[in-house]
C-alpha cells in the first residue's frame, strides 16, 4: 500500500491515501452567529473565524466588549472540534458546506454526558433579532431579586446600558460576583440578554412593565429561576469586605499546598516573611476568578519588586488531583500568571472548610485575603466585580491600589 501523504494547501487540506483524495471541509472566515438550544429556548452569541499567520484557525467569541480567543481548533474531514482556551469544554460539530455547523457543546466539568445542541450560521447577523422598536429604556441601575419568596432567594443589582436603537449591554452584580458581559436588546417591551464564555451559558429574558422587569434566568440546560427588578439607583448590596472573616480563635493565616511545579509552598516560608501578601481562593473553572486573576497578574507586575507577594489556592472540580493539576497548569499558562498557584483540593465548601479552617463563612470563589508584613489579616474580600461592571470595577481597582500602597508603606 502506498505511504500516506498529507499536503497542506492555502485555503484547504488535501489528504491522499492510495489513489483516493478527499478534501477537508473548512468554515467560511468572518462573522458567525450561534444558537445553543437550552431545552427549547435559544441562546444566541456571535463569533468570528479567522486564519492566523501560520495558517491555523482561531475563533473569537464576543460578549459586549469581551473577546474570548480559542486557538485549539481541529478540522477533520467534515468535522470541527473547537476547545475553549481556559475551560474544560469544547464544541464538536459537522460542517455543512462552508457556512453551517451543527453539533453539541460539551462541558466536561458538569459531567461526561453534559451536552447542549448548537447550530451556527456564517454571516453578519445580530445576536437577537429586534422585532419592534424599544418601548422605553432600561438604562441604569435596578434592584433585583432572584427566586423571590424561596429559601434560595438572593439579591442583585442589574446594571444596563441601552443605546438609541435598543441594543443593551450590562450585567448583574450579586454578593458573590457578577454575571460578566451580557449582550442583547430591548424589542418592544421584551428584554433579551445572553452570555457564553466557555464555562457558562446564560440567558436572561424579561418583560418591562412600567419601571419593573419580570424575567426568567436560564443557565445551561439544568437551571432556571425567576427574577424581578425595579429601577433604583440608590440600592446597594452588603459590603464585600464584611461577608467572610477569620474564624474565632485564629488571628493569622497558614497553609501548605503543592504548586503547579510540584513544590510545597507555605505561608510560613522564609521567602514570604516580612512581606505583605494577597491570597486568592479560586478555581480555574470560575470565570469571575479569571477576571480577578488578570487583575492580580497586573498588580503583581506593578508591586512585586516593592515586596508584595501573591499566591492563589485553587479548589478544582476534577476529582482526580492529576487532572486538576493539568487544568491549573493550562490556566496559569493561558493567563501568563507569574505567581504560584497551589492545589487545595476539590471545589466543595466542605473541602475548602477543612483545608482553610481559619476562614469563617467562605461563600464565594474567588475570595481574596490581604495580609500585612506582620502576618495579620487586614481584609477579606468576598467575590469579585469584574470589568463587566464598568465603574464598579474601576472603583475597586483604585481602592485596591491605595490599599496595597498602604500595606507596602507600613514598616518599610
Amino acid at each position: 500500500m502506498r505511504q500516506l501523504a498529507v499536503y497542506s494547501l492555502v485555503g484547504s487540506l488535501l489528504v491522499s491515501c492510495g489513489d483516493s483524495v478527499s478534501r477537508v471541509a473548512e468554515p467560511r472566515p468572518g462573522p458567525w452567529r450561534v444558537e445553543l438550544d437550552l431545552n427549547g429556548s435559544p441562546l444566541p452569541f456571535t463569533f468570528d473565524f479567522s486564519r492566523t499567520s501560520d495558517s491555523s484557525w482561531e475563533m473569537h467569541v464576543h460578549n459586549a466588549s469581551e473577546d474570548i480567543r480559542a486557538r485549539d481548533i481541529v478540522l477533520r474531514s467534515d468535522s470541527v472540534i473547537i476547545r475553549m482556551s481556559l475551560f474544560d469544554s469544547e464544541f464538536k460539530g459537522v460542517l455543512r458546506g462552508d457556512s453551517v455547523i451543527e453539533g453539541g457543546w460539551h462541558n466536561y466539568l458538569k459531567g461526561p454526558d453534559y451536552t447542549i445542541p448548537f447550530r451556527a450560521h456564517a454571516g453578519d447577523a445580530p445576536r437577537f433579532v429586534q422585532h419592534a422598536p424599544a418601548s422605553a429604556s432600561v438604562d441604569g441601575s435596578w434592584k433585583t431579586v432572584f427566586s423571590d419568596g424561596t429559601p434560595d432567594a438572593y439579591n442583585a443589582i442589574g446594571l444596563f446600558r441601552q443605546d438609541g436603537a435598543g441594543a443593551v449591554t450590562g450585567t448583574f452584580m450579586t454578593e458573590t460576583g457578577d454575571y460578566r458581559f451580557l449582550s442583547g436588546s430591548l424589542s418592544g417591551d421584551s428584554l433579551l440578554l445572553s452570555c457564553f464564555d466557555g464555562s457558562h451559558a446564560f440567558l436572561f429574558q424579561a418583560v418591562l412593565r412600567n419601571d419593573t422587569l419580570l424575567g426568567t434566568f436560564t443557565s445551561g440546560v439544568h437551571w432556571q429561576e425567576p427574577w424581578k427588578a425595579v429601577r433604583d439607583e440608590s440600592y446597594r448590596l452588603r459590603d464585600p469586605d464584611s461577608l467572610t472573616a477569620l474564624r474565632e480563635g485564629y488571628d493569622m493565616v497558614d497553609f501548605r499546598f503543592m504548586d503547579t511545579d510540584g513544590r510545597m509552598v507555605s505561608r510560613s516560608d522564609v521567602a514570604y516573611q516580612g512581606k505583605p501578601m494577597m491570597v486568592q481562593v479560586m478555581g480555574s473553572w470560575c470565570p469571575n476568578c479569571v477576571d480577578e486573576a488578570r487583575l492580580l497578574r497586573d498588580v503583581h507586575d506593578q508591586y512585586h519588586q516593592r515586596g508584595l507577594e501573591v499566591v492563589a489556592i485553587a479548589f478544582e472540580k476534577q476529582e482526580d488531583p492529576e487532572m486538576a493539576m493539568v487544568a491549573l497548569r493550562r490556566f496559569k499558562a493561558a493567563l501568563d500568571i507569574p505567581y504560584p498557584i497551589l492545589y487545595g483540593g476539590t471545589a466543595s465548601k466542605e473541602e475548602a472548610g477543612r483545608k482553610l479552617p481559619f476562614l469563617d463563612h467562605l461563600m464565594s470563589y474567588p475570595t481574596c485575603i490581604f495580609i500585612d508584613r506582620k502576618g495579620v489579616v487586614r481584609r477579606i474580600r468576598t467575590g469579585f466585580y469584574g470589568p463587566g461592571t464598568g465603574e464598579h470595577y474601576e472603583h475597586y481597582k483604585q481602592n485596591l491600589e491605595s490599599f496595597i500602597e498602604k500595606l507596602l508603606a507600613e514598616g518599610a
